[in-house]
């Protein structure tokens, strides 16, 4: 079996499979560190800045490993990326034999049972959605993995895709008619019979939290669990280690018993009325508060009198719904199911008209035609270091930005990993000649009315400076939206906007047009790997603080207070500063690219935390003059002549290199 460092030095495995490759210590370093978590059951987190090849850097000791591993990123795009392109990648270099495999959440696969279901029904079905059945119906007579995501025609948020897929609440189990031919199952099976599997965190935290069964067999066979995107857990694994009910949950119930009470259960009039009854009445609900999308404290609006009786409505008529559903017990096996959501639905919708609890936060969110109640743990440190003690194996965290200010503190306490090891890894790039940073002079302050007309006015001279091959970045999408129509009014260059269609489809325009400008929001702020030529100035309207009226915030603010802490120089400004750190690293991808970051918010120069944030920041050259950085664009001109046409499109092995 070879070493690390016949896997890594100059004249090593990877050097005689990648095209390009150079050895950097940093990364040896951290297979050295991931090598030793894995042999000695430790805790290991490491900060790895972009460059240092971080992915490669765990994958080479998973690989050369004898035990199985579990592999979780941020999204399911990455998890697609490891698995498709990286891991085959090192697998062929270090000519590993361990097998591997990709498990995505149930929502990913065609039931076959639910297809069904819809076979004879278009009645039920609007008008704009049979067309996309026509297409699932004859993709799944061809697929072998039954992943929808196969289906390039169907948009990620077809309406479809609910209705051909299960989930934790509907799925029969082994109930099913068509367990033996369940995608999902295969799925998990082969996951099963893996060495190395490749997950995402939605999906890791869902089973950790016991909401889905059949993937947790998977875990206790780990002999080594690594997160990559790490500094996205906590948040991801507090939605899982709470509760939380919304009126859509409902209304799909109350769908499902129409379709059964036409088709099977022609006797069962009733029952369809109940269930109509709870729908019209979630639906009340739901028109008691604002038309717009919007966060709040539950137990406040609890105290409005048409809010709880409301809510009073909707438990009586789940419960007149619980006792129809309970005679026709045993009729079918779909409505035994239907029972056992309902009954969940009771127990958690009386956890909501409950006045206290401890360690918890109440809060609800609404979109356009839903509400969604949730009850939130204010910290997972304890549950979180239970399951890392509960048994001997290694575990790995790694992102580009854990660190806050030179320590690991913030993210350790979050965790309860306040034992692990840790590792920093500064980036080789060298920033202090690829890159500028400019907090310009004279802005009103973020608060100010006349803060955006100077956004726009900042932002038209830097698309000037550099021809376009700008992201803007915004902490509001009410800023986004402003900015967006002023540039659009005044500027010739295609102006891109997140929300206009997918994220995928505009980066593929912002890549195919020279000129082009991209304005985002939090989307576009991590998980964006553009190189090159193509991107050259990165402007953030403003520090990235959390808004102070989100109620699980707040929340977690005052618990903090009364433990004696101080909330925002321990939880406010870590969270500011790791999501700081996300945006400034879509500026430079490679040892080649060369561009200006600019930050519209004097505080940097102002306030006394502003040094927290500058020293979490790679060591760029700093200016407050926009005329430098005009000058610091020209040359980035200058030096790449014209080669605007010539698109970063690298080979795979390339782009897989240097993606590391």
């Amino acid at each position: 079996m070879p070493s690390l460092d016949d896997v890594f030095s100059g004249a090593g495995l990877l050097a005689k499979t990648i095209d390009g490759f150079r050895p950097r210590q940093a990364q040896t370093d951290m297979a050295n560190a991931v090598a030793n978590a894995i042999t000695h059951s430790d805790s290991l987190i490491v900060e790895a800045g972009t460059g240092t090849g971080k992915t490669f850097a765990y994958l080479a000791p998973v690989l050369l490993s004898k035990g199985k591993a579990i592999v979780s990123t941020g999204t399911k795009n990455l998890q697609e990326q490891l698995f498709h392109r990286d891991l085959p990648l090192i697998r062929k270099a270090l000519a590993s034999n361990r097998k591997t495999a990709l498990l995505k959440g149930r929502a990913n696969y065609l039931c076959l049972h639910r297809l069904a279901q819809h076979g004879g029904n278009s009645t039920l079905v609007e008008a704009d959605v049979l067309n996309e059945l026509s297409t699932v119906r004859a993709w799944a007579n061809t697929t072998k993995s039954g992943d929808i995501g196969e289906i390039k025609t169907l948009p990620e948020d077809a309406r479809v895709i609910p209705l051909v897929t299960s989930t934790v609440d509907n799925c029969l189990g082994r109930e099913c008619p068509d367990y033996e031919d369940c995608y999902l199952v295969k799925a998990r099976k082969n996951a099963m019979d893996a060495d190395i599997v490749v997950v995402n965190h939605h999906l890791f935290f869902a089973d950790m939290a016991l909401r889905d069964t059949g993937f947790g067999e998977l875990i206790p066979e780990a002999d080594c669990i690594v997160f990559d995107e790490a500094h996205q857990i906590p948040e991801i694994a507090s939605e899982y280690f709470g509760e939380a009910i919304s009126t859509r949950q409902l209304t799909e119930i109350c769908k499902e018993i129409t379709l059964l009470y036409r088709t099977v259960l022609k006797d069962a009039e009733q029952l369809e009325r109940a269930g109509e009854k709870v729908r019209m009445q979630a639906a009340d609900l739901r028109l008691l508060f604002s038309d717009k999308s919007q966060r709040g404290h539950w137990l406040e609006a609890m105290k409005r009198d048409e809010v709880a009786t409301q809510v009073s409505r909707l438990e009586d008529a789940v419960g007149v719904l619980y006792d129809i559903c309970k005679l026709h017990l045993g009729r079918d096996k779909d409505l035994d199911n239907l029972f056992d959501r309902i009954v969940q639905s009771r127990e958690k919708l009386a956890l909501f008209t409950t006045k206290e609890h401890d360690g918890m936060s109440l809060w609800y969110e609404t979109t356009p035609r839903h509400i969604v109640l949730h009850m939130t743990p204010l910290s997972i440190a304890a549950k979180f270091r239970r399951f890392v003690e509960s048994d001997d194996r290694g575990w790995v965290f790694t992102s580009a930005t854990l660190v806050v200010d030179g320590e690991f503190t913030h993210f350790q306490r979050r965790m309860g990993l306040e034992n692990a090891k840790t590792m920093l890894l500064d980036s080789p790039f060298d920033y202090a000649k690829q890159a500028m940073l400019c907090v310009p002079r004279y802005l009103p302050e973020p608060h100010q009315p006349a803060m955006r007309s100077q956004l726009a006015d900042i932002a038209k001279r830097l698309i000037k400076a550099s021809g376009g091959r700008c992201f803007l970045l915004f902490t509001s999408h009410a800023a986004l939206q402003e900015v967006a129509a002023t540039l659009q009014s005044q500027i010739d260059n295609p102006v891109l906007v997140q929300g206009s269609t997918s994220k995928q489809a505009l980066l593929r325009q912002y890549l195919a047009d020279p000129a082009a400008v991209l304005l985002g929001t939090g989307a576009f702020w991590e998980g964006v790997d553009v190189r090159g030529n193509d991107l050259v100035c990165v402007m953030i309207d403003k520090l990235p603080f959390a808004a102070p009226d989100d109620p699980l915030l707040q929340a977690r603010l005052e618990e903090c207070r009364k433990k004696g802490g101080n909330p925002f120089g321990t939880i406010q400004i870590p969270q500011a500063v790791i999501t700081l750190k996300q945006g400034a690293g879509r500026l430079i991808r490679d040892p080649s690219d060369a561009g200006v970051l600019v930050i519209c918010d004097n505080r940097l120069v102002t306030k006394p935390y502003a040094q927290t944030f500058l020293g979490s920041l790679p060591a760029m050259k700093r200016t407050r003059d926009l005329a430098e950085v005009e000058s610091f664009l020209a040359a980035i001109e200058h030096q790449s002549g014209s080669s605007q046409s010539d698109k970063s499109k690298e080979t795979t092995k390339e782009s897989a290199e240097e993606q590391q």
